[in-house]
């Protein structure tokens, strides 16, 4: 039997020369292509291949863990740092504001009457009275001055800051001042009228000694706009003032009266403030304003003075201490938030709608 030889073209066929271009062709045959790699190598290939992306994402979700981690500790720091600041600020408020501050000799005791004068306001009687009384209980304050810078308000809060300065007035014969700066109208006025004395500047509004009611008549506006006013009451009068309901004679002149007394009230302690110096000027109680100039010849003040102009005639020098309660921020926040609450719900205001006030 013959020999089973197949014939290998690679070991038997013929011989080439260094330059015969199919030299070239079976070099390159013999590199093995990397298809043909085994599939083991493949695997191992992407494993590490999927290794390395997870590293990267990995990596990356650790940095972005930690940059969040960092705001995050700043965010509650900052809160802890505000939380602190406004702890630290109610307990002053609370404890330590409302202190009678060490004496620094003999001074003027000076309680600020600022904006309009409102229970809810920051002049309100309350405030102002407490501020009166911590400076009248004062050994070293030699005066008590009213630094007043207001349009007025609410008649009752006027009332019953006069009330307290007459009432501490009649309680020893420490002199009780009033310096009014830019405006003292008013129900600002009828707070000044208590005091002993009142100064002013030249060019300082004074006066307008009168009441007022304000409020507007719609009800032909809704009558054009074909809506129906609905308003129920147990009592005849009781929706008068209501701006979309006619008034009637009766109702108008019954009202009249009411500014007319509260008007009269205002004239009677202006008078019993002021006493004779008051001139007979029959527009004195017209609800006139005047300048401070103006005011000094009709009897509404008795001097042109600044408070620093009082310390140096009575001290010799200025030394003014504020008396004024500190407001709790808390309490102004909540006053504020309530009254713009109350205005766009539509409640209506506590306070009276006669005001002793600049219109």
């Amino acid at each position: 039997m013959s020999d089973d030889k197949r014939y290998d073209e690679w070991t038997d066929g013929p011989e080439l020369d260094r330059d015969d271009p199919r030299r070239d062709v079976a070099g390159k045959d013999d590199e093995v292509p990397a298809g043909n790699e085994d599939a083991a190598t493949l695997r191992e290939r992407q494993r590490l291949a999927q290794l390395e992306m997870m590293d990267r994402w990995i990596g990356g979700v650790l940095v972005e863990q930690r940059r969040s981690r960092r705001w995050k500790l700043f965010f509650r720091f900052l809160f802890a740092a505000l939380t602190l600041a406004l702890l630290a600020t109610s307990i002053y408020s609370l404890f330590f504001a409302g202190m009678t501050p060490s004496p620094i000799g003999p001074h003027l005791g000076v309680v600020r009457v600022e904006g309009v004068i409102d229970s809810k306001g920051e002049a309100n009687a309350e405030r102002i009275n407490k501020g009166l009384q911590r400076a009248w209980e004062n050994d070293e304050t030699q005066a008590v001055v009213l630094q007043i810078n207001s349009p007025g308000g609410s008649p009752v809060q006027s009332q019953r800051i006069f009330n307290e300065i007459r009432r501490l007035g009649q309680a020893g014969d420490k002199p009780i001042l009033a310096v009014i700066e830019d405006i003292g109208a008013s129900g600002a006025y009828y707070i000044a009228a208590g005091a002993d004395n009142i100064y002013a500047a030249p060019a300082s509004l004074v006066g307008s000694i009168g009441v007022i009611y304000s409020g507007f008549g719609l009800q032909d506006a809704i009558d054009n706009l074909g809506i129906e006013r609905r308003v129920f009451t147990a009592g005849e009068n009781k929706a008068f003032l209501d701006p979309f309901s006619d008034i009637a004679p009766d109702q108008r002149n019954f009202w009249q009266q009411v500014l007319n007394t509260t008007h009269q009230q205002f004239i009677d302690d202006v008078k019993t403030g002021r006493g004779k110096r008051l001139s007979d000027d029959p527009k004195l109680f017209s609800g006139l304003i005047w300048t401070g100039e103006q005011a000094t010849g009709l009897g509404l003040i008795d001097g042109l003075k600044s408070i620093d102009e009082l310390a140096r005639e009575r001290l010799g020098d200025v030394r003014t201490r504020d008396y004024t309660p500190a407001l709790d921020p808390f309490e102004r926040l909540s006053r504020q938030f309530g009254r713009v609450a109350a205005e766009w719900v539509g409640l209506p205001r506590a306070s009276s709608p006669l005001r002793y006030e600049l219109p």
